[in-house]
């Protein structure tokens, strides 16, 4: 070896115990810019990432609801189990079970996915379906979505075609399960 190999050999190896305690030095940085970003993370943009899963909502007021993630959008999502089709309110879930351990940043989201739990509902009150309408502190009611307004749903839970008109605060609403 000559004296210039020598030279470029050692230069080498204070080049690669600097990298070395460079990147030492910033681990707990990136772990703490780590930490600050995750913060960040919605409980939909997790759920967006597991569209196509079979996972677990627990619901506050209902327990637990397993199927397809079928849909997430702004404060709800759609879950299909078998025939069935619920409507679930974000703020009502407890615990998720079956998640995609990654997330999709709102910014990546479609525009439908922008729509509102209302939106959701208007299309169950043009459908004219039978639907449970399950609320976060446990009562349930059964009928039709028959209007829906800014932050309450107008649910006809007349039975053998009287009309019992109830007005239900988004708020309060658990999920919404499909009848048919």
């Amino acid at each position: 070896m000559t004296w210039e190999e020598d030279l470029f050999g050692y230069l080498d190896d204070l080049e690669q115990q600097a990298e070395a305690l460079y990147d030492a030095e910033r681990a707990p940085e990136l772990a703490d810019r780590s930490r600050a970003e995750y913060q960040q993370v919605p409980l939909a943009a997790r759920l967006m990432a597991s569209l196509g899963h079979d996972l677990t909502l627990h619901v506050t007021g209902l327990g637990g609801v397993t199927g397809r993630l079928e849909r997430v959008a702004t404060g709800w999502c759609l879950i299909s189990s078998g025939d069935l089709e619920w409507i679930v309110s974000l703020a009502a879930v407890s615990v998720v079970d079956g998640a995609s351990e990654r997330a999709v940043p709102e910014v990546a989201w479609s525009p439908v996915a922008r729509l509102g739990l209302g939106s959701a509902l208007r299309r169950l009150a043009d459908a004219g379906e039978r639907c449970i309408v399950h609320r976060i502190d446990g009562p349930r009611h059964d009928g039709i979505v028959r209007r829906v307004g800014q932050d309450f749903v107008e649910l006809d839970e007349g039975a053998d075609g009287g009309s019992r008109l109830s007005l239900l605060a988004f708020a309060s609403v658990a999920a919404v399960q499909s009848r048919e």
